[in-house]
C-alpha cells in the first residue's frame, strides 16, 4: 500500500525545526526523459549533499506515487518516469506536482512544486471521422452549417488555432470564432449559391491545426449533399443547458431534457436527437432519447473524477438540416468520501526516558470532497501522555506531552481520528501502536529489609543456610539481577569471611565450620545488581546466627582433679546430716541447655553417708557419722550437661572423718601407724593453737586491708585471702575457661567446726582492677598458713552466699 511504503523509522527529536514558509518551485517540459534535470535542490534548500545522505533526505508525495527521484550525492532533483500533463492535469491550465523534501535527525522537510510545461505532443482530433450535410439548394450564400471542434489536448498556443478546407472549394469556406473563453465554434459558410442539378454531391477535409512548433493537424471528410426545399433548420430553446446533478444519483436518473423547434412540417419538421460526443468520451455516462431529447445517467458520477461535464447534442430535422446546442452538467458533490490519513514518518519503540515534547509521527490529513465536505479536524482519544500539534497545512506532529514510564505502560496504542465537516460527518482513524523501550532506571528491590539465618556450629562446609531474593522492574539485561558480598562491613558484630552468596539464586553457603564458642553471629552486606548500562544495585543486611551444638563436656574447676597428691575434705564425726563437706564447681563452654549441668553421686566408699545436690553440686552428709565409718572415704561425683546426647565428666573427692583438729593430717603424709597415733595426735594440738593465734591476727590485718582496698566490712572471724594469689593459681584455669578477669572473693571458713566450709560471695568491686590483698606481715605467714586462689568471669549473678558452677574456672590450694 501506499501508506506503508512511506512510512519510515526516524529517529524522534525534541522539536521538529519551522518548514520553510514559501516552497521551492521548478519547471519541467512533459515527456522529459527520465534523468533529467528538474534543479539543484540541494542547493536552493540552503544543504550541502553530504546533509543530505546524513540525514537520510527523501521525497514524499501526497498522492504516493514518486515523480522525481533525489539524487543524494549531488543534491539534484532528477526525472523519475513519463510525465504526461493531459494525463496528470487534464485541461487545466496549469499543472502543479507538489512534493515534500523529507529529513531525519533531526526531522524536517521542505515544500517543493514542480510546474509541468506542455509541449505539442498530441494533435487536434475531430469527434467523428466523417461529417455529412444535407443542404438545401435554395440555401442562400452566407448560410451557415455548424460542426463540432476538433478537440486538443494540449492547451494554450499548442491546441486548435484555425481551420482550413482542402482541396479549396468555391462553395464553402470554415468559420472559427469564439463566443466566449470557453466557447469556441466551427462553422461551414455557404459562399454561393448551390445547384443541385448542377452538383448533386461534394467532398472535402476540414483540417484543424494548431499552433504548436512544429503544428499539429486533424483531419474530418464533410459530405455534403444537396437537397430540394427544407428550408428551415431545427432551432434549440436554449444555446447552452446547465443542470447540476448530485454525485450519488442513481443509475437511469434524468439530468434534464433537451428541447428543439423546426418550423417546417412533415418529414422536414421531425427531429431527432443525438450526441455529437469526442471519441475520447465513448464511455460517457449519458445517454439521450433520439425523439425526447431526455438526457439520462447510465452510471453513476463520481465528482472526484470529474467536476462538471460538457455535452454536444445534435438535433437534425427530416430534411438533413440541424443544430447543435451545448449541455454543461455540473456534478454536486456529497460527502462520500472520508478523510485519509497518511503516514509520512513514524518512530517506534521509544525510549522510555523521551523528553515531552518529542515528535513521535508526522502525518498528514486530506478529502477528495469539497467545500464543507472536506474541512478535515483531527483528534486524539487520549492525551494524558500524547497530543497533536499542527505543523504546517495539512500536516500534524504527534508528539510527548509527559514523562514515559514502561514499567506502568510497556506499549501505548494511540487512535487518531480525522472528520470532515459533512453532514453526517465521515471519519477515519489511524492507529499508532508506541512501544517503549526499556531504561535501566529500576534499581533492583529486596522482598526484605534485612535478613536472618541460621547455622549449626560445626556445620559442614558450603552448607546452604539461606537464600536473598531481589526483584527488578526493568526488563531484559536491565532486570537481570546478580548477587555478590558487598565490600563493606556490618557495622555490628564482627565480619566473617566464611560467607559466600550465588551470583545467579542469591542462595547463602556457609563455607567452613563455625564454632560458636568462637564466633555466635556475624551480619554481611550482599549487594543486587541488574546489567544495566551503568549498573544499579541495593544491598541488604544479612545476619547469620551461630546455634550452639553440644560439643563442650563440662569442666570440673573445683576439687582440682590433677593435684599430687588430692587434698581431702575435713569432716567432724559429730557433723549432723545435712553437714556440707564440699561443693563440686564445674562450667561448661556450652550456652543454653548444653550448659545446663547437674551432678550425681557416681561412686563413693559409703553410698549412703553422702549426698549430692543436684544443682549446686554440694555433697552433703546424708546421715551422722557412726563408728563403723571408715575414717578415709573416697566419692566419684558425675558431672553431666543437658545436651543432646548429654557430655559429662567425673570428680574426684577425698574426705577425712576427724573426732577432732588434733586429727588433722596435712597433704602429703600419709596415714600414721597405730603405734604413732598418739604422738601425732600431740603434734595436732600444737599446731591447732598456733593457728588459733594466727588466725586472730589475719582478722586484724585484713580489716586494715579492708580500707585500703575499699571493700565491705567483713564479719568477725573471717580470713581474707590474696588476688594475685587466686590468679596464680588459677592459670590453667583461665587458659581452659577463657575468663576476661580475676575478682578477690570472700572465703569463710568456720573454726569451730574444724572442716573446710566454704562461703563464696559475689566480687567486691568489679571495676576495680585485681589487687593484692595482705595476709600477714612477711614471707613467715606464706609458709604457715594454705592459700586459696579462685578465679571466676562475671556472667550471670547467683546467690550471694553461694558460687555456682558457672562462675569458676579454676580452684586450688596452696
Amino acid at each position: 500500500m501506499a501508506i506503508a511504503r512511506q512510512v519510515l523509522c526516524l529517529s524522534a527529536l525534541l522539536w521538529l525545526p519551522p518548514a520553510r514558509a514559501e516552497p521551492i518551485r521548478y519547471s519541467v517540459a512533459e515527456e522529459a526523459e527520465s534523468g533529467s534535470l528538474v534543479g539543484e535542490l540541494a542547493e536552493d534548500a540552503g544543504l550541502t549533499p553530504a546533509q543530505l545522505s546524513a540525514r537520510r533526505a527523501r521525497l514524499v508525495s501526497e498522492d504516493g506515487r514518486q515523480h522525481f527521484a533525489l539524487e543524494r550525492g549531488s543534491g539534484r532533483v532528477l526525472v523519475a518516469g513519463r510525465l504526461d500533463r493531459e494525463e496528470l492535469c487534464g485541461q487545466s491550465a496549469t499543472c502543479v506536482l507538489p512534493f515534500e523534501l523529507l529529513l531525519s535527525n533531526p526531522l524536517q522537510f521542505f515544500r517543493v512544486e514542480v510546474a509541468l510545461e506542455d509541449i505539442n505532443d498530441h494533435s487536434p482530433v475531430f469527434p467523428e471521422e466523417h461529417v455529412s450535410f444535407k443542404i438545401l439548394e435554395t440555401s442562400e450564400p452566407g448560410s451557415r452549417f455548424p460542426l463540432v471542434v476538433a478537440r486538443d489536448l494540449d492547451i494554450g498556443l499548442n491546441t486548435v488555432q484555425t481551420y482550413s478546407i482542402s482541396p479549396e472549394n468555391k462553395y464553402f469556406s470554415v468559420s472559427y470564432g469564439s463566443h466566449s473563453e470557453n466557447d469556441r465554434s466551427v462553422e461551414l459558410v455557404l459562399e454561393k449559391p448551390l445547384d443541385r442539378e448542377d452538383q448533386e454531391e461534394m467532398s472535402f477535409s476540414l483540417i484543424a491545426v494548431d499552433g504548436g512548433s512544429p503544428a499539429r493537424s486533424g483531419t474530418t471528410q464533410v459530405n455534403i449533399i444537396v437537397l430540394d426545399v427544407n428550408d428551415n433548420a431545427p432551432v434549440f430553446t436554449q444555446k447552452t443547458y446547465v443542470c447540476k446533478v448530485l454525485e450519488n444519483s442513481p443509475q437511469g436518473s434524468a439530468v434534464l431534457r433537451v428541447v428543439a423547434a423546426d418550423r417546417d412540417t412533415g418529414v422536414n419538421g421531425d427531429i431527432t436527437y443525438e450526441f455529437s460526443q469526442p471519441l475520447s468520451q465513448t464511455d460517457s455516462p449519458f445517454t439521450i432519447d433520439s425523439r425526447s431529447g431526455e438526457i439520462r445517467l447510465t452510471k453513476p458520477l463520481d465528482y472526484e473524477a470529474a467536476q462538471s461535464h460538457e455535452l454536444s447534442v445534435r438535433a437534425t430535422d427530416g430534411g438533413g438540416l440541424s443544430a447543435i446546442c451545448k449541455v454543461l452538467v455540473e456534478v454536486v458533490d456529497v460527502n462520500d468520501n472520508a478523510p485519509e490519513v497518511v503516514v509520512s514518518s513514524f518512530s517506534s519503540p521509544l525510549p522510555e526516558n523521551t523528553a515531552p515534547g518529542t515528535v513521535v509521527a508526522l502525518f498528514t490529513v486530506r478529502d477528495r470532497d469539497s467545500g464543507a465536505n472536506g474541512k478535515i479536524s483531527c483528534g486524539l482519544e487520549d492525551q494524558l501522555f500524547f497530543s497533536l500539534r499542527p505543523a504546517y497545512k495539512n500536516y500534524y506532529e504527534l508528539v510527548t506531552v509527559s514523562a514515559l514510564d514502561r514499567e506502568e505502560t510497556a506499549r501505548y496504542i494511540l487512535r487518531v481520528t480525522a472528520a470532515d465537516a459533512g453532514s453526517p460527518p465521515l471519519t477515519s482513524t489511524q492507529t499508532f501502536t508506541v512501544d517503549i523501550s526499556d531504561v535501566n532506571d529500576n534499581a533492583p528491590v529486596f522482598n526484605q529489609t534485612s535478613y536472618t539465618m541460621y547455622v549449626r556450629e560445626n556445620n559442614v562446609p558450603t552448607v546452604f543456610v539461606g537464600a536473598v531474593s531481589a526483584a527488578d522492574a526493568d526488563v531484559g539485561l536491565n532486570g537481570k539481577v546478580s548477587y555478590s558480598l558487598a565490600a563493606v562491613q556490618a557495622a555490628e558484630g564482627p565480619w566473617c569471611s566464611c560467607v559466600s552468596v550465588n551470583s545467579e539464586n542469591g542462595h547463602v553457603f556457609v563455607l567452613r565450620p563455625l564454632d560458636y564458642e568462637r564466633l555466635r553471629q556475624t551480619e554481611v552486606t550482599v549487594s543486587a545488581s541488574d546489567a544495566g548500562s551503568p549498573p544499579l544495585r541495593a544491598n541488604v543486611s544479612v545476619r547469620l546466627v551461630v546455634l550452639d551444638e553440644n560439643d563442650n563436656a563440662p569442666l570440673v574447676l573445683y576439687p582440682g582433679q590433677e593435684s599430687s597428691p588430692a587434698s581431702s575434705e575435713l569432716v567432724p564425726v559429730s557433723a549432723e546430716a545435712g553437714y556440707l563437706i564440699t561443693k563440686v564447681v564445674a562450667v561448661d563452654a556450652d550456652s543454653g541447655q548444653n550448659s545446663w549441668l547437674s551432678y550425681h553421686l557416681l561412686r563413693a566408699s559409703e553410698p549412703g553417708l553422702f549426698t549430692v545436690g543436684v544443682h549446686s553440686g554440694e555433697v552433703r552428709l546424708r546421715r551422722p557419722v557412726t563408728e563403723r565409718d571408715s575414717v578415709r572415704q573416697k566419692l566419684l561425683v558425675l558431672v553431666r550437661d543437658n545436651g543432646k546426647p548429654p557430655l559429662s565428666a567425673t570428680a574426684a573427692v577425698s574426705a577425712l572423718l576427724l573426732k577432732d583438729l588434733s586429727d588433722v593430717r596435712l597433704p602429703g603424709h600419709g596415714s600414721p601407724a597405730p603405734e604413732d597415733q598418739g604422738g601425732s595426735l600431740t603434734t595436732y594440738l600444737i599446731i591447732a593453737l598456733v593457728c588459733v593465734s594466727l588466725l586472730f591476727l589475719v582478722s586484724t590485718a585484713l580489716f586494715v586491708a579492708r580500707k585500703v582496698c575499699k571493700r565491705k566490712e567483713l564479719k568477725a572471724g573471717h580470713v581474707l585471702y590474696g588476688a594475685d594469689n587466686l590468679q596464680s593459681g588459677l592459670a590453667d584455669g583461665a587458659a581452659a575457661g577463657s575468663l576476661p578477669r580475676a575478682y578477690c572473693y570472700e572465703i569463710s571458713l568456720t573454726t569451730g567446726s574444724g572442716n573446710s566450709e566454704f562461703k563464696f560471695l559475689k566480687p567486691i568491686l568489679p571495676s576495680v582492677p585485681p589487687q593484692h590483698c595482705a595476709v600477714g606481715q612477711g614471707p613467715e605467714d606464706e609458709q604457715h598458713f594454705p592459700r586459696v586462689s579462685v578465679s571466676t568471669e562475671d556472667t550471670a549473678p547467683d546467690n550471694p552466699g553461694t558460687l555456682s558452677a558457672g562462675h569458676f574456672n579454676s580452684l586450688s590450694f596452696n
